[in-house]
This record gives C-alpha cells, structure tokens and sequence, in this order.
C-alpha cells in the first residue's frame, strides 16, 4: 500500500503540470485582454497607456515566458496579484471566501448524502412499488430541472411573493447587532435556498447510484444465504448488503472533495454568495488571468486527491482490492 501511495503522488506532478499548461493556454487565448476589459470604459486612454499597462502585467512577454514565470511564483506558493484595481495577493482573496465556500458545500454534501443513501436503500428494497416509481420520478426531476431555473424559481416564491426568506448574501443589513440566537437563525434563512439549490441535482444522482448499487448487492448468493439463516431484513440489508453498497458512492465522495473548495459558480452568483464561486465568475468575466488560474490549479489539486482518496478508501472498505 504504501509503494502504491508513493507511485500515485509522484503521478501527481506530470499531471498537475500538463493541467497547469492546458489550462494557462486556453484561458490567455480566450477573447478580450484583462487591459481592454479595464479599459473599455475610458474611451480616452491611449496605446501609451495601454502598453504600459500590458507591461505591468507581463503581457507584453511571449506566453510560454508568462507561463514559466507563473510557475515559477507557484513553486514558492504564491498565486500572483490580481489584475483588479485592488492589485491584492490572489491567495488573500482566496483565504477571504475560502470559509464561506467550505462550510456551506459541507452542509450540502452532508445533506446529500444523508438524504440520498436512505433513499436508494428505500427504492432497492421496494423495487417496482408505488415508492419506487414516486423516488424514480424525483430522480428524472432533479436530472430535468436546470439549477439556475430552480434558484430562480426558490427566490421568486419564497423571497418574493411568500417574503419567508432572504434572496441574497449570508447576513441582513446590521446583523452584527443580533443577540447570538436571531444572528444563527438569521444565517440559517439565509443558506435554506442555496443550500437546497447545491443538494438538489446531486441528490437525485446519488440516491440513484445507491439504489443501483444496493439492487446488485443483494442478488448475490451471500444475502440470500443470510435470508436462509433467519437473519431479519433489517439485519440483511443493513449489517451484511449495505457496505458493500457503499462503495461506488466512496467514488462519488471523492469526487465531490474538489467542490468542498471550488463552490457552485451558478448558485453562490446568483444568490450573491461571497464564495469561491463568485469569485471565480469575476474573474472570468474580468480576465483577471491569476485569480483564475489560481483557483482553477487549487480545484485541478483537490480533483487528483480527492480521486486518490476514493482509492485508498475502496482498498479500506473492500480487502479484496487491498490484496489485489
């Protein structure tokens, strides 16, 4: 296990390094320039200007220079400067959103999995009923349904025409003058919506995947050797089918690391979400070329761990493919 570990990490540095150039290549040959974009409306700049400007941000060098001297920084842990008017260290704008981000994607990841395992268990052993008709139904919705649409629709029901919740941000105007229990719940009405909005999709998928799992698990000749015993269901199901059902979803679990950091582009904009997320739509609408590589080199990271994870956790939860 451990020469197995040892070989995947030192896959990580080709891999990091052909995602790194891939990723500076298409964003530098995307259209607009982060100097046209903070120029565009000030019609009375000149080239002069303009030069200089493309100067101070080293885009005036040819790119596989620009993109040695970024690595360069990024050996040394240092992400750049954005090219916003505040010309603040990329890594303390990522520091700044970084909570936000990882606590409201823990409570959706929570809330998806908790909701999402039950559930399929629910469907694989009612297969074919009325539940599982209604549960397959839900699934095809949560598919279906776009989750910008959903979050506008959540917003204009519930914040505009019911006024029950907040539509924006994480705190009302002059919170910080709330006692201790209206300031969480105040918080709380606030991440209803956009924490439903993140679970939604993902929900649907995941109890799927668990029924899909769970339905394989107990067609084989082990469970029905356990029904043979006199073994109850609830102890078939939930003591001798359920961890191996579980391992698919130990995938699904890794791959959701890198959402922990990234955040929902879609729902933290348009719920207006001081996140991750929104961080990144700015940037990219801005050019601002460190602020997004920045963040997507973090989000390349944690997608190789959060896949290195998954592998090691099968390894943990099947000896099967420990001894393999």
């Amino acid at each position: 296990m451990l020469r197995y570990l040892i070989k995947r990490l030192l896959m990580l540095i080709p891999l990091m390094a052909g995602i790194t150039l891939i990723t500076f290549a298409v964003i530098h040959l995307a259209p607009g320039e982060p100097v046209e974009m903070q120029m565009a409306m000030n019609p009375k700049v000149g080239k002069e200007a303009r030069e200089r400007l493309k100067k101070f941000y080293g885009l005036d060098q040819p790119l596989h220079t620009q993109y040695f001297t970024w690595v360069g920084k990024l050996v040394k842990l240092d992400l750049g400067r954005s090219f916003s008017s505040d010309s603040r260290p990329v890594i303390e704008k990522i520091k700044e959103r970084l909570p936000v981000t990882i606590s409201l994607n823990i409570i959706a990841l929570l809330l998806e999995f908790g909701l999402a395992i039950p559930i399929g268990i629910l469907a694989a052993t009612h297969r074919d009923t009325l539940l599982d008709k209604g549960i397959t139904i839900f699934v095809f919705l949560g598919f279906a349904v776009p989750t910008f649409w959903l979050a506008l629709l959540l917003m204009y029901f519930f914040g505009v025409k019911l006024n029950w919740l907040p539509i924006s941000g994480l705190h009302t105007l002059g919170s910080e003058n709330y006692g201790t229990l209206r300031y969480l719940w105040d918080l709380a009405k606030h991440l209803i919506m956009p924490v439903a909005v993140a679970s939604f999709g993902s929900l649907a998928g995941l109890s799927r995947y668990m029924r899909s799992s769970m339905l394989n698990v107990i067609g084989q000749d082990y469970i029905t050797t356990a029904r043979a015993k006199g073994l109850s269901e609830r102890v078939v199901i939930y003591k001798h089918a359920l961890r191996n059902a579980l391992l698919p979803l130990i995938t699904l679990a890794g791959f959701s690391i890198p959402g922990l950091i990234g955040g929902s582009v879609i729902f933290e904009t348009i719920f207006a979400i001081p996140g991750m997320g929104q961080l990144f739509y700015q940037g990219v609408m801005s050019r601002d070329y460190p602020v997004v590589m920045g963040i997507l080199v973090i989000g390349a990271f944690l997608t190789l761990i959060g896949n290195l994870i998954a592998d090691v956790s099968y390894a943990l939860a099947d000896p099967r493919i420990r001894q393999g």
